[in-house]
């Protein structure tokens, strides 16, 4: 079955209603794009140069793509934050939730369902804007469809690297083991969904179908160490907490709401990105039972550390209400 029709059964059934990338329409404007024949003559005339300018794609497919992915994009942030947050409200939190807006039961397998369903939801979003600018930049022989790609990354509206998604998975996966009653010692894996460490490097795991799938690194490109209390910032980047406080110049006592605003991320260069961080929760408590013995360890160090940090802050608050 080709991926356009598996994606619409998809975002017909229990997506309905959500919103989508439109691929028929779109594909069908690149069908009727008369640049395919100008790709043709270059592919027999290499010296020219490649087509620059497409008036009917420039004018409608790429701001009605934008349009799209900023929707789905949005869409997905605002349900998974809701559901995380349900799930670790407070019990009159969580009724006025029910009661107010969510349609969500305080029920495991409802909330297992409704993650699952968010996860693929973004994965298979992701696939389909990938194909269709695959699909331009094969009609136009140029490499605008990519261009655009990094324009949709730098506005932070690529939904793999959306802060959410990382720890909707690992909320996933915890509710899957809790529901198996398994021990301590029992493998991550649910069939699609599944946390992996090969040779000490943890790897967050989700399959779909015709290859399309998602791997996660686990490591902090800091300490280069399994993340320990993980924060994901805006681009999607997860560190150490204490890892980034240091790189941005700040301590854990003042956070990183008090960084400079050109604070970079080590890995991507981008700046401001740690404004909006998340604090990965569920991605914690699920390394802290799939990696006990480590987690022990970094906890004990990280815990001279951060009594340290507090001890010099309250002495420099100390030295300067004292004016010395």
């Amino acid at each position: 079955m080709k991926f356009c029709k598996r994606y619409q059964e998809y975002m017909q059934g229990s997506n309905r209603g959500l919103p989508e990338v439109p691929l028929k329409k779109l594909k069908r404007l690149l069908k009727s794009c008369r640049t395919k024949s100008r790709s043709q003559h270059h592919q027999h005339n290499p010296s020219t140069s490649l087509p620059l300018h497409c008036p009917v794609c420039d004018a409608t497919f790429f701001p009605s793509l934008l349009k799209e992915i900023s929707a789905v994009v949005c869409c997905f942030n605002e349900k998974a934050k809701t559901l995380l947050e349900l799930h670790s409200s407070s019990c009159s939190i969580k009724c006025i939730l029910w009661f107010g807006a969510s349609k969500l039961l305080n029920n495991r397998e409802t909330m297992m369902q409704e993650a699952k369903k968010l996860i693929t939801y973004a994965v298979i979003n992701s696939a389909a804007i990938r194909k269709i600018l695959k699909k331009y930049d094969k009609i136009h022989n140029c490499n605008k469809g990519e261009i655009f790609r990094s324009k949709v990354q730098s506005m932070y509206l690529e939904i793999l690297q959306s802060p959410w998604l990382c720890e909707l998975l690992a909320f996933y996966i915890n509710l899957r083991r809790r529901a198996s009653n398994h021990g301590t010692e029992a493998p991550w894996f649910f069939g699609d969904c599944s946390l992996s460490i090969d040779d000490g490097k943890p790897m967050l795991n989700y399959g779909l179908f015709d290859r399309v799938n998602l791997q996660i690194d686990l490591s902090c490109s800091i300490c280069l160490e399994t993340v320990f209390d993980p924060v994901a910032l805006r681009c999607g980047h997860i560190f150490c907490y204490i890892c980034f406080c240091s790189a941005a110049s700040v301590t854990i006592i003042d956070g990183l709401d008090t960084a400079d605003s050109k604070t970079q991320c080590p890995l991507c260069r981008r700046s401001g990105v740690h404004k909006g961080a998340v604090n990965l929760d569920e991605l914690s408590f699920l390394l802290s039972q799939s990696c006990p013995d480590y987690w022990k360890k970094r906890l004990r160090t990280e815990r001279i550390e951060r009594v340290q940090q507090a001890k010099e802050h309250w002495e420099s608050q100390c030295r300067s209400l004292m004016g010395i």
